[in-house]
């Protein structure tokens, strides 16, 4: 859970219990007694605090013991991990083919810039599957300020 950083947050108690429901959990990887956070690793992503494009990051599931090692003696955040929801398109042939789909939000200087949605089979988004890549979103009824 999230509880102190929510507690902390001068957010109000209902929009506290959304953001707890919603966010998945994220902390730092040296606050967890390490006997613990190896034992429920297959849980978490694995990412250094000062990183960017994925560099340095971990699926728990792949870790070994020397590489969690190095996590420990460094800055890590762990984040739990949130499977990616599945759309079903129709193909050419009119086939419904299931794809894997992920939201992102590119943020600059605290605003919204882009919103965009992943569609993808097997790991992650490529460009060679037929209807995989990027794909507009649109937004109904809002008004950017």
């Amino acid at each position: 859970k999230n509880d102190d950083f929510l507690q902390n947050s001068g957010i109000g108690e209902e929009d506290r219990n959304v953001l707890d429901r919603i966010v998945p959990f994220t902390g730092y990887a040296n606050d967890m007694d390490p006997e613990t956070l190896w034992s429920k690793r297959k849980n978490f992503f694995f990412k250094p605090t000062c990183g960017y494009g994925s560099k340095a990051v971990y699926r728990g599931d792949k870790l070994t013991k020397g590489t969690f090692q190095e996590i420990l003696s460094g800055k890590y955040l762990i984040q739990e991990i949130v499977h990616p929801s599945e759309r079903i398109l129709l193909n050419a042939e009119a086939q419904p083919v299931p794809y894997k789909m992920d939201l992102r939000a590119y943020v600059y200087k605290e605003r919204i810039l882009l919103l965009a949605a992943r569609l993808y089979q097997g790991q992650t988004t490529n460009f060679r599957t037929p209807g995989g890549g990027f794909s507009p979103v649109y937004v109904l009824g809002f008004k950017n300020s």
